[in-house]
């Protein structure tokens, strides 16, 4: 499956660090950025975590939600945050339903090796559950910076 601008965002419960739960339909009224990483704690995932939570005041200035996900587990998570300090939800897709449902789970290559995993995408949504924004095959440098920019166009 795939998710495009202009479609409603697949709604979904998924547990979160800290013992919590986060469900897209209860942060109507907010924008949110949903953005898909492949593992906590690698460098690429590592440096755009950071970049969220460096510019966590300006998404919250524009009361903008940003939840990270990938498929590690909660304790992952929770080590992962603390480590870096991050200021925003990392939710744990497990069983990668989330990821199939915003098309970001998919073949990969490397090294001439084909396996599955996560396609490194972030979704904006706004306060009504709408997609306005998608970058797929995202390149960590500058990209925190342009969903900013496209939160505060909203």
């Amino acid at each position: 499956m795939t998710v495009d601008v202009g479609s409603p965002a697949p709604d979904f419960t998924m547990p979160t660090d800290g013992g919590g739960s986060v469900t897209l339909s209860a942060l109507r009224g907010k924008p949110v950025v949903l953005y898909f990483y492949p593992k906590d704690d690698t460098s690429g995932c590592t440096s755009e975590a950071c970049g969220f939570r460096d510019q966590q005041p300006d998404f919250s200035a524009v009361d903008a939600v940003v939840i990270g996900v990938s498929k590690d587990s909660v304790a992952s998570h929770d080590k992962f945050k603390a480590k870096h300090e991050l200021t925003f939800t990392l939710a744990s897709d497990t069983d990668g339903a989330v990821c199939e449902a915003y098309g970001t789970w998919v073949e990969k290559s490397m090294y001439g090796r084909k396996y599955m995993g996560i396609d490194r995408a972030t979704f904006l949504i706004d306060k009504d559950g709408v997609v306005r924004n998608v970058w797929r095959k995202v390149k960590v440098t500058g990209h925190v910076a342009a969903v900013l920019k496209a939160v505060q166009a909203l």
